[in-house]
């Protein structure tokens, strides 16, 4: 651990120098533009696209250089038009526009996702394709930072190792191109106290025959919360160098830094008895934390892009890359009713820290030629990772005092008894892993393609316990997995933006969600996880190539499930299984010069196949029940009104259906509509101003949760200013 409890002077320093940084890349960029030649702005004020980006190229579906449209797997893309014009803020608030994704995250467990009947570590959230293997790093952040948000459907380990059996997000960060002089910036003022300035800037440095292009953004946010006491900031920076050192190679160093630093609403508790999921109205914008609680976390990224033209045909890049992360907790997470529901138990005053580390590298090769004689493109890759994090929890208060719901007072974190620094390191846990993987796209016939792909790891825990030493906790151990997994699939080109496509592919996942903070009692004697998923897709324009869509329908079994043994409810075995089968829609049309529509459905039936659960000493089974977290159907449809050149309106509207809290399935949240409107105004060619409405119908809606839950945020409004030049 290098810092904790950071001082605010401290961070205030790091974002001056980053605000330098970005001072010293915007002014050469400038001065440049000087030498070059007048540039007409050809993406300001032409019609906007409703179409979906399915021949955009795609990351994450395929390492092969596939669009959208030639991948054959779903293939989400929510490209930077569509998060500007969405007003998303963060990274969560991007992805999940996307078909199926909803969120349930805590302060505790970062951005969680569920995704095809799968939640948490199920779901691979990587950042540029880099998995970093713990699912607190996908708290959301600053969306500034994004060039777009790709979600690949269902399993798909032999892309990105283990996990990612219900699907794989990619946030994708805007990186320097060898581009003319572009800026932009945005200005954000709404409710709750909320504001946020970002600007970015991209251009050529030196004269008209340079081969050297930066790129910087920066972005500050704030706001009070909709929650008493929930306010923070948060600051982004990233910068990239791009060298052309000739026609064939370039080089790109990229650097992004992250900090937030914010009071958590850890959620409002339930009236007893909490499986009805009633609370008081009087306490929904209460908090109950600690006054000083707090979520810190600052966090650093480096890549360096080697990219090289061996030929026209074969290029071979290598990334070598490190992420560093420091984060620190300090809160009461817990509230209970009394039977009576006249006063609240607050309890769980808890303290971490968490010093977290990645480095790895790896190289690919890609290749277009011929296979037997028919076209085939091919893909291998070796990626080599050391994936280090150490933990210091503090000894957790039970039970800190008990309040009257409304008139209530808090103290500070460190005036409660038993609480203490965290400092003392619980364990360390280190993950070695080597990959070899390799992709083929082979056109059979004009019409037919056949692709394929595996991965072949070996993966390498190393704990070393720090706490006290007995059977559950060894002073040190280790485990080693090997997981193969792969694809294979069919696409039929029905008409040149018609096809059909059938895919098979499997997944592995660790046994215990986690393994950079498992222990000894969670993977003992176990293996990984299995699964797989079979897919039947389709993805077509149509009205005359002023709409297209994409649909499928898939199911995905998950297997070796750690529950415990029917005969023995004290000890874990592999033998519970999960499945899910579903549907997902989406579509984009022009209806014409003036309206434009967007939406997409996805309906989920997902349940435990064989689940044991232990009540008390008794061994249940809950084979039949939704997993939790689960919602049957999720829908978003847009719906745009461009009046005219100057003037457009969007009315927006976002369905998540009912969920269960339990695995017993007893308690059930609602479902919940949210509706959301925007009217913008063009300025000029540069500049658009736009008012935006959330959640209009002012909705009482639960994020996550069991006995105490998080409510969403209530109707809120913001103004936005947006200048590209």
């Amino acid at each position: 651990m290098k810092t904790r409890y950071p001082r605010p002077s401290e961070r205030v320093n790091k974002c001056w120098a980053a605000l330098a940084i970005a001072g010293l890349v915007a002014i050469p960029a400038a001065h440049a533009q000087t030498n070059l030649p007048a540039i007409t702005v050809t993406g300001a004020g032409l019609e906007p696209n409703a179409r979906l980006p399915l021949d955009t190229t795609t990351q994450t579906g395929s390492r092969l250089g596939l669009t959208a449209r030639e991948t054959a797997a779903t293939v989400n893309i929510v490209d930077r038009d569509t998060i500007d014009e969405r007003g998303a803020r963060s990274t969560i608030e991007a992805v999940s526009s996307a078909p199926g994704i909803s969120e349930h995250g805590t302060p505790g467990s970062g951005g969680v996702l569920s995704y095809r009947g799968f939640t948490s570590s199920q779901i691979t959230q990587m950042f540029n394709g880099i998995d970093v293997g713990y699912i607190i790093s996908t708290f959301p952040v600053d969306s500034w930072l994004l060039d777009r948000v790709e979600v690949l459907g269902g399993a798909s380990s032999f892309l990105y190792g283990s996990g990612a059996v219900g699907g794989a997000v990619n946030y994708v960060s805007k990186l320097a191109t060898n581009q003319p002089l572009t800026q932009e910036t945005l200005f954000r003022a709404g409710s709750f106290g909320q504001y946020q300035a970002a600007y970015g800037v991209n251009g050529r440095v030196g004269d008209a025959d340079s081969h050297h292009f930066l790129r910087a953004d920066v972005s500050t946010q704030g706001w009070d919360g909709y929650v008493e006491r929930t306010d923070g900031r948060s600051f982004v920076f990233a910068g990239s160098w791009l060298w052309e050192i000739s026609p064939r190679l370039s080089h790109t160093l990229a650097w992004e830094y992250q900090t937030k630093d914010e009071q958590p609403y850890w959620g409002t508790p339930l009236l007893n008895p909490t499986v009805n999921s009633q609370f008081d109205p009087a306490v929904r914008f209460k908090n109950y934390n600690a006054a000083d609680g707090a979520y810190e976390q600052d966090v650093q990224w480096f890549r360096s892009i080697l990219d090289y033209r061996l030929s026209a045909a074969t290029q071979i890049k290598n990334t070598l890359y490190h992420y560093d992360a420091d984060r620190d907790y300090r809160n009461v997470e817990s509230y209970r009713y009394n039977a009576a529901n006249t006063l609240v138990t607050r309890g769980s005053a808890y303290a971490t820290a968490h010093g977290q580390s990645l480095i790895g590298d790896k190289i690919e090769l890609l290749h277009k030629g011929t296979l037997l004689g028919m076209p085939s493109t091919s893909s291998i890759g070796l990626d080599i990772s050391r994936n280090k994090q150490t933990r210091y929890p503090a000894a957790t208060v039970t039970n800190v005092n008990t309040v009257d719901p409304v008139n209530f007072t808090v103290g500070n974190y460190f005036q409660i008894a038993g609480t203490g620094l965290a400092t003392n390191p619980e364990r360390t846990n280190r993950l070695y892993t080597k990959a070899i993987y390799a992709e083929n796209l082979t056109k059979l016939t004009n019409r037919w393609g056949l692709i394929s792909g595996l991965r072949a790891e070996h993966i390498k825990l190393a704990v070393q316990n720090f706490r006290t030493v007995n059977a559950d906790n060894p002073l040190y151990f280790e485990q080693t997995y090997t997981p193969l997994t792969g694809r294979l699939g069919f696409m039929y080109d029905m008409t040149p933006t018609a096809n059909a496509y059938l895919t098979y592919s499997t997944a592995a996942d660790p046994p215990a969600g986690i393994l950079t903070t498992t222990n000894y009692g969670a993977i003992q004697n176990w293996d990984l996880t299995t699964g797989n998923q079979i897919e039947l897709g389709s993805k077509f324009d149509f009205l005359e190539g002023r709409g297209n869509a994409t649909l499928a329908a898939y199911r995905i079994v998950r297997k070796n499930l750690s529950t415990p043994d029917p005969d023995n409810p004290n000890v874990s075995v592999p033998i519970g299984q999960q499945s899910s089968r579903g549907i997902e829609a989406q579509a984009g049309i022009r209806l014409n010069r003036q309206w434009r529509l967007q939406g997409n459905l996805a309906v989920v039936s997902a349940q435990y196949d064989k689940f044991i659960q232990k009540v008390g000493t008794v061994a249940v089974s809950r084979a039949g029940n939704r997993p939790t977290n689960i919602p049957a159907h999720v829908a978003n449809l847009y719906l745009t009104w461009d009046a005219n050149a100057a003037w457009s309106t969007t009315l927006e509207t976002r369905y998540v259906g009912d969920r269960y809290a339990d695995v017993a399935n007893e308690q059930r949240f609602n479902a919940y509509t949210l509706w959301g409107a925007s009217v913008s105004y063009k300025i000029d060619r540069q500049n658009t101003l736009t008012l935006r409405g959330r959640n209009l119908g002012d909705e009482i809606y639960f994020t996550s949760g069991s006995s105490q839950v998080r409510i969403g945020e209530p109707r809120a409004f913001e103004l936005v200013l947006q200048s590209k030049f």
